[in-house]
């Protein structure tokens, strides 16, 4: 069965054959988590998200909704980078991000809001305006969610993203500010409203 590629193993775990998972898991596995190790630094989180990650792809493939045919492995990487950022969400780990961010470490994407004297009404409109725009992420490309996840939720500066990703600082800074453009364009198309005083 090693021989076989992932497609090939796909198709017959969701014929039955369980074995074919066990070779899809251990051809994959240390790429998988290295990748989420990389987002979240921290081992033991790491691996809950690696095998949070697994039972997603498990059930996936035993509810017959996998349509990604020889894609496997960025199939599961997009599964783990998106319980990467539903954690960092869920443990409201964000950080402030705006335009200025491509050329210094002042971050503000949330600076159109105010946040002295807000009322209660418009707290709550500014926390379902974050999420949103939080939402918007998920409509980047990749390498850009990631600088955004990076940057953000993991407090890392320019260098050190430079540094894991095995680009130039000037790369990253790149890559962050057609983020940023990208992000706005998102919030432009959906028409969020950002003005909530």
């Amino acid at each position: 069965m090693k021989n076989l590629d992932d497609q090939e193993l796909v198709s017959l775990y969701m014929e039955g054959k369980e074995q074919a998972f066990e070779v899809l898991l251990l051809r994959h596995k240390d790429k998988l988590f290295r990748a989420i190790y990389n987002k979240v630094r921290d081992r033991e989180l790491a691996e809950d998200i690696f095998q949070e990650s697994f039972v997603k792809i498990i059930n996936t493939l035993k509810l017959g909704n996998y349509n990604e045919e020889g894609k496997f492995l960025p199939w599961a990487m997009r599964i783990a980078q998106n319980l990467v950022i539903d954690h960092f969400r869920k443990a409201g780990r964000m950080r402030m991000v705006g335009e200025r961010s491509s050329k210094s470490e002042d971050f503000n994407i949330f600076s159109v809001l105010k946040l002295e004297d807000e009322n209660v009404e418009q707290f709550i409109t500014r926390n379902e305006l974050e999420q949103q725009m939080l939402g918007l992420i998920d409509y980047l490309p990749e390498s850009q969610r990631e600088i955004i996840v990076q940057r953000i939720f993991q407090d890392l500066s320019f260098k050190e993203i430079a540094d894991a990703e095995d680009i130039s600082i000037n790369t990253a800074l790149g890559r962050m500010r057609y983020a940023l453009i990208n992000l706005r364009k998102l919030i432009e198309k959906h028409q969020l409203v950002t003005d909530i005083a």
